[in-house]
Parts: structure tokens; sequence; C-alpha cells
């Protein structure tokens, strides 16, 4: 039996370091705050150090992020939206980066309001800026959203003299959400789905008819030049990653609302409600 073990462990370490060689240590960027990001990164930490990475997440700025990854000192980034709300970095760092799969396929950007609005569309903003103090909330400045919403939506519904979109933090924004929905008052915010907002607060998206806010994106797995090659196991695993909007949603409620500030433990309830994904990923 000594001589089995000793066996199965020499043709193991054989096989890991034909995968990648014997470095087992992966650094996580993430940005703080986009929940679909927060979900994913703890899921596959949790995925991975199982399998014996050490694995460490580090939290940054979406233009920190991607020079991170493009200088080589961030291995994984698991919340790319491309090809629209990303661009500018991707045409900045893309030839240094690869990407790896799409684990979310249609990822809207939003303009959402309070299910009590009398807004029905974006349209409607043209001449209430008075109500609104002239107002969207909106998100992070190095975020695509505050991009696009500022410089491609304002113009196209001639918002721009009338209205500006505050940047803020995610976690300031729907704080700022959840009181004026406490108090019945008038909000606009930047906002995107998939997010657990959505399940728990009363709201809902302004029609885009002119298409201002872009075409869906699809969220991205993205890696550091040279990341499938040297770790090719766990591209191969990230490859394969996919969620649907009730499994995302799930772990998100899990990881914002009932575990807040433990996303350990809400990847390991998650995990064991849903029993068979971690073997359909590393199997």
């Amino acid at each position: 039996m000594a001589l089995t073990l000793g066996f199965g462990t020499a043709a193991c370490g054989s096989e890991d370091s034909g995968s990648g060689g014997d470095d087992k240590s992966i650094t996580i960027g993430m940005v703080s705050g986009w929940a679909e990001g927060e979900a994913a990164t703890h899921l596959w930490k949790n995925l991975l150090e199982d399998k014996g990475y050490e694995v460490e997440v580090k939290t940054l700025d979406t233009g920190p992020l991607y020079t991170g990854m493009a200088q080589g000192d961030v291995d994984l980034f698991l919340d790319a939206w491309l090809p629209g709300t990303h661009e500018d970095y991707w045409k900045q760092y893309g030839d240094k980066l690869e990407k790896v799969g799409s684990w979310y396929d249609s990822a809207p950007l939003t303009i959402a309001v309070p299910n009590y609005s009398p807004l029905q569309s974006l349209e409607d903003l043209k001449g209430k800026h008075g109500e609104y103090d002239g107002t969207i909330v909106g998100i992070e400045q190095s975020s695509g959203l505050f991009r696009v919403s500022s410089e491609e939506m304002l113009p196209a519904y001639g918002l721009e003299d009338d209205w500006k979109v505050k940047t803020s933090s995610t976690p300031a924004m729907l704080t700022e959400l959840q009181k004026a929905i406490d108090a019945k008052e008038n909000i606009v915010v930047t906002l995107w789905r998939p997010h657990w907002a959505y399940a728990k607060f009363p709201i809902r998206d302004l029609k885009d008819p002119k298409g201002a806010m872009g075409k869906p994106d699809g969220i991205f797995t993205v890696a550091r030049e040279g990341f499938s090659k040297e770790q090719a196991e766990v591209a191969g695993w990230l490859k394969k990653f996919k969620m649907d909007d009730k499994q995302l949603g799930s772990l998100e409620d899990l990881m914002e609302n009932k575990h807040k500030g433990k996303p350990d433990q809400a990847v390991d309830e998650w995990l064991k409600a849903n029993p068979n994904f971690a073997t359909s990923m590393t199997g």
C-alpha cells in the first residue's frame, strides 16, 4: 500500500508539472462592489484552493487592474465586459492579455429607477432635471459604465446640458438607491445586469430606444499574456466556466446579503446547494 500511495503521489506530481509547472500560486484581480465579479472570484478562489492552489485576491479599480495584468502582476480577472464596456482598456492593453473564455453571454448596461417612478424611457428625462437635481447616480469613474452613460447616453438623448452622471462607488450608489426607495423619493441610477439589486429592490430599467447604452456584452475571464500556457490546467477549467441567471443570482444574494463580508461562507453554502457544480468545473 505504501508503494502504491508513493507511485500515486509521484504520478500526480508529474501531471501537475506538465500542466503549468510547479507554480501553484495564482493572483486574481477584483473590482470592489461589482457583485458578479465578486461572486465569480470567490467561487473560483474556493475551487482552486480545493485543488491545492494558493490564491491571492487583489482588489483594484478597473484601470489599475488592467495595468497590473498587462505588467504580469495579476494573473486573472473574471469580470471583463467585452467588447463594449471595457473597450478602452482592451484597446490599450489587449495585446498583452488573453481571453480565456466567456462565462455569461448577455450582460447589458442599464439606467434604472424605482417602480413608482413615472419615468418609462430615457427620452422622458428631457426637461425633468429639476425634479432629480439633474443627477444620475453613477459608480466609479474608471468603469466603462460611467463612460458609456456620460459620454454616449447623455448626448444621444440631448441631456448633456441639464444632466450629469455623478461619480461615486458601487456600494455608495446602492446605499443612495436604498435610502431613496425607503423614502419614496426620486432617483435615477446607472446599473447593469446581472445584479442582485434587481431581486432586492423594486426597480426597473428605463427603455433605451436609441440603443445609446450599447449592445449587451459578454462577461469574460481574461488573463495576463502566457497564463494559459503556464497554467494549462486552470485555463482548461476556466474555459468550461458558465453560470446562468439562477446560479449567479443565488450566489450574489448569499454573498451580498446573508453572508455580507464573509464571502467564503457564502460560497460554501452555495456549493452545498449546487453539489454538482464543482465537479462539472474541475472534476
